[in-house]
């Protein structure tokens, strides 16, 4: 009864955040006018208000409360796997791929492509490279786990995986140009804006998926609790298992890194701060609850992304840290002792 409370005020404290979201930003629109535009109206005069409300703050809200649930999700999950506190989306190297793929279109090629008569550039090819980058390293993953036995030696591949991508992306910021640099460094701030209305539908579309598949993941990941050969014993095939969390996993960091940037902090934090306030490890619980405090940090962090009233936004990736330590260095000394 208490977890179902808990998790009922998380919806609302979603949903208070979300209307706040769409009245609060760095233009100060009127309430009422606010709601008129959300019904279709016009304001007369204020063309440039009803731009801002459909086209800028919908889907910033939108993009903020999946991308929170999906990082919190991937987080969650690969702690439960990996029995590590410090686990998080990228401890496998799935969004060092999408650095990768993204730096190689940034620093190397000036961010344009040109095959035959087809050229790609600007967000349409950074989103395309990061998918390619991430997708290209969750496959080698699922194909080391098959020779991998041991989770452990597939984290620690992951961790190599990240070290062998920073340091390419280091030698490519060395041979750069200073306006490639710049642009690249922007983009790895992250930020909730760059998904228009017209790119939302696919962006939602590949969110909920995975969360779907991570739902479905819930028994395995209960019996992952109790050990490997207890959830062998009880029939969970664990290299299916692992299987399916690379591919979720995969799926999320891939879609929110390509369309959002790397965002920090949140997949490693979240699950803690649930844990925290449900006081249950059970995934029945667990994963809706992480899923919902995600999306309230992510909300939160928007929220305060516009903080400086004068049409700039602070870069997403400014804030997630300030409000992820300190739960990480909770959870450390909790370990500690």
């Amino acid at each position: 009864m208490r977890h179902t409370s808990v998790l009922i005020i998380l919806i609302l404290v979603v949903a208070i955040l979300a209307v706040a979201n769409l009245l609060w930003g760095s233009l100060s629109i009127p309430v009422e006018d606010v709601w008129r535009i959300l019904c279709g109206e016009e304001i007369e005069g204020h063309a440039s208000w009803t731009y801002i409300i459909r086209q800028s703050r919908v889907p910033q809200m939108i993009t903020a409360i999946l991308c929170g649930a999906s990082l919190s999700t991937c987080g969650l999950m690969l702690q439960t796997t990996f029995r590590n506190p410090l686990a998080g989306p990228s401890i496998l190297g799935i969004d060092s791929g999408a650095n990768l793929g993204v730096a190689i279109v940034m620093l190397l090629l000036g961010g344009s492509v040109t095959l035959g008569s087809l050229s790609l550039a600007g967000y349409f090819l950074v989103v395309i490279a990061a998918m390619l980058g991430a997708l290209a390293i969750m496959m080698l993953l699922m194909f080391l786990s098959h020779i991998l036995r041991s989770k452990v030696m597939l984290l620690i591949t992951g961790v190599i995986i990240s070290y062998v991508t920073g340091s390419i992306i280091q030698l490519l910021n060395y041979t750069a140009t200073e306006e490639g640099v710049h642009s690249f460094i922007l983009w790895g701030m992250g930020n909730f804006s760059s998904v228009s209305l017209e790119r939302l539908p696919l962006f939602s579309s590949l969110i909920v998926t995975g969360l779907v598949m991570a739902l479905l993941m819930i028994k395995p990941l209960d019996a992952l609790l109790l050990g490997d050969r207890y959830a062998q014993n009880l029939g969970i095939r664990i290299p299916r298992v692992r299987q399916g969390l690379l591919l979720t996993t995969g799926i999320l960091t891939a879609t929110t890194t390509a369309f959002c940037g790397p965002i920090s902090f949140l997949g490693l934090a979240v699950p803690h701060i649930a844990r925290l306030t449900l006081g249950t490890s059970i995934h029945r619980v667990l994963l809706p609850g992480t899923m919902l405090m995600g999306a309230v940090l992510t909300l939160i962090c928007n929220l305060l992304s516009t903080l400086p009233r004068n049409g700039s936004l602070i870069p997403i990736n400014v804030i997630t840290p300030i409000i992820g330590a300190p739960v990480i260095l909770y959870v450390i000394l909790k370990k500690d002792k």
